[in-house]
C-alpha cells in the first residue's frame, strides 16, 4: 500500500530563532539543530544546547520516535530520536515528522526517507541554486510504502543486521591496514626476513 506522508505524519516546521542561539546550561529548554543528526540516521541527544526561553507548547516539543529532517543542504535526509529529548524544540530549517498512524513504525519510516526511491522523489523537488531546499509540501507529497508491521519490523532489523555488518567491516580493514603496515615497517627496518 502507499501513502502520501502527510497521511500517516504531521510534519511541523522548525523553531524559529530570531537571533543568534545563546547556550544557556541552566535553561528550559533544548534545541536539536542540525549538528545533532548522527551519520548513521539518529539524533545525538547528549549535546543538545540548552537556552532560556519559555517553555514552548507541548506539540512543538519533541519526543522519542519522532524524526527529524534535513530540509536545506546538500543531505536531505531523516534522523529518528531515539533517546528521550527532554524539554527539547527542533531549530528551523530542520523539520519534525511525528508519526499519526499505528501502521507505520518510526523505524520503518526514518530507514524509507533515507532510501533511493524516496530521496529521488525530494531530488526532483529541490528549490534554489546556491542553497538547496526541501519545501514542507515537497516532503508530505512524498509516497511512502506502507507494508505490514510484520515486514516492517523485518525490514528495520535486517537493516540495523547490514548496518552493523558495514560498521564490522570497516573496523577489520582497518585493523589490516595497521598491521600490514606494522609489518611493512618491520619488514624495512630488518627485523623480517
Amino acid at each position: 500500500m502507499k501513502s502520501e506522508l502527510k497521511s500517516v505524519a504531521s510534519i511541523q516546521t522548525g523553531y524559529t530563532f530570531r537571533a543568534a542561539i545563546q547556550s544557556m546550561p541552566s535553561g528550559a529548554v533544548s534545541i536539536v539543530q542540525m549538528k545533532d543528526l548522527t551519520d548513521d540516521n539518529r539524533v545525538d541527544c547528549s549535546g543538545l544546547v540548552r537556552i532560556d526561553m519559555e517553555k514552548p507548547k507541548a506539540h512543538h516539543l519533541v519526543r522519542t520516535g519522532d524524526l527529524i529532517f534535513r530540509s536545506r543542504g546538500f543531505i536531505n535526509n531523516a534522523a529518528i530520536v531515539v533517546d528521550d529529548p527532554g524539554g527539547a524544540v527542533v531549530a528551523a530549517p530542520l523539520f519534525r515528522i511525528r508519526i499519526t498512524d499505528r501502521r507505520v513504525l518510526p523505524e520503518y519510516l526514518n530507514w524509507y526517507i533515507n532510501q533511493a526511491p524516496a530521496q529521488a522523489h525530494l531530488g526532483s523537488h529541490v528549490k534554489g541554486t546556491a542553497q538547496k531546499m526541501i519545501s514542507k509540501d515537497a516532503l508530505e507529497s512524498l509516497e511512502v510504502l506502507v507494508p505490514s508491521l510484520e515486514r516492517q519490523m523485518a525490514i528495520v532489523e535486517l537493516a540495523s543486521l547490514a548496518e552493523l555488518e558495514q560498521t564490522l567491516v570497516e573496523k577489520l580493514a582497518k585493523k589490516r591496514q595497521q598491521y600490514i603496515a606494522a609489518t611493512l615497517l618491520k619488514l624495512a627496518e630488518g627485523e623480517l626476513s
